[in-house]
């Protein structure tokens, strides 16, 4: 199976690099992992709803440009859908044995993600009610897909 993360935003720090590096090396076991960095759309501190809305739809342009035509599309969302570790597990496994042969997720910059991008996605997918920072997002999300996949397998995961 091929996975995708389609973001927005760059890794600065180093603790983060090494996190989604080590991630990286060990779902490459398991899948073909490409991470799509896209360039965030700079954007003032204070802007009114329609300059949010055009930041949205910019950044958005970007990631449907990225995001493959064969690609089951799940969005990270604060409104979509909470699951456990075994549920996500079952969602991996479940499109698999169902055909599809690649999952993007996809993480949105600071304003979150434009209409058209949470069209695409055959699934809405909630962390936790709370923002987190992309970057830790990504790590986040890089653990639980490898625990997922672990889980899948059968094989311990080492905590």
């Amino acid at each position: 199976m091929k996975i995708s993360i389609v973001c927005v935003g760059r890794l600065k720090e180093k603790y983060w690099t090494d996190a989604v590096a080590e991630y990286s090396k060990r779902l490459g076991k398991y899948v073909k992992l490409e991470i799509t960095e896209l360039p965030d759309e700079k954007a003032p501190e204070s802007m009114s709803v329609a300059q949010e809305e055009q930041v949205k739809t910019k950044e958005g342009q970007r990631i449907l440009k990225a995001i493959k035509e064969d690609a089951f599309v799940v969005t990270l969302e604060v409104q979509g859908k909470q699951l456990s570790s075994e549920e996500l597990a079952q969602l991996i496994e479940a499109k698999g044995i169902g055909g599809v042969s690649h999952i993007a997720f996809v993480i949105g910059g600071s304003l979150g993600l434009s209409d058209e991008v949470i069209s695409r996605a055959g699934y809405h997918l909630s962390f936790s009610k709370m923002t987190f920072p992309h970057q830790m997002m990504r790590v986040v999300l890089l653990e639980q897909i490898y625990r997922a996949i672990k889980i899948n397998k059968n094989e311990p995961y080492h905590k």
